[in-house]
């Protein structure tokens, strides 16, 4: 299936998706892709709202602007989402897990990805009404919609036989 296909399929079972993604194998190299691919997104929707504190403060720049937020979510979230990744994996495996670090990797990746066309809709928000309740709001349905994502892919990636 697409992407876009297997992230729409992912609100409606995500343990489904997740278990598809684990029968292609444990490949590193797609897991990070994954990973890139989200923050890329990620860093995209934060554009609209770079661009409008940027009109209403001119005092900094929306180079500089881009430019911090470039540095924290492609260079720095990478190795903090793998850390994340490290301590659920620990936590999984405290509950009694039978998954590896990998599986929890593109659990977490996976649900990143899933999620970063909400997260593209609140810097959309961001940018054209600005904080408020409707940007809280949204933002709190971005976090549940993670959560979902992320719970049903972890549950599918702790499963006994999860990886092949």
């Amino acid at each position: 299936m697409t992407v876009s296909a297997d992230i729409l399929e992912s609100y409606a079972a995500p343990g489904r998706v997740m278990r598809r993604k684990l029968a292609e194998g444990p490949r590193e190299d797609r897991a990070l892709a994954t990973l890139m691919a989200a923050l890329g997104l990620i860093f995209l929707g934060q554009w609209p709202g770079l661009i409008r504190a940027t009109r209403l403060d001119p005092a900094v720049p929306f180079d500089a602007r881009v430019g911090g937020a470039l540095m924290g979510l492609l260079f720095l979230a990478p190795l903090i989402a793998y850390g994340l990744a490290g301590l659920v994996r620990l936590v999984a495996r405290m509950l009694g897990g039978q998954g590896t670090w990998f599986t929890a990797r593109l659990a977490l990746f996976w649900s990143l990805l899933a999620a970063s066309p909400l997260m593209l809709v609140q810097g959309l928000v961001a940018g054209l009404i600005g904080p408020g309740p409707v940007l809280s709001g949204l933002g709190l349905i971005v976090l549940v919609a993670f959560l979902w994502l992320f719970g049903g892919a972890l549950r599918a990636s702790e499963a006994e036989g999860a990886i092949a």
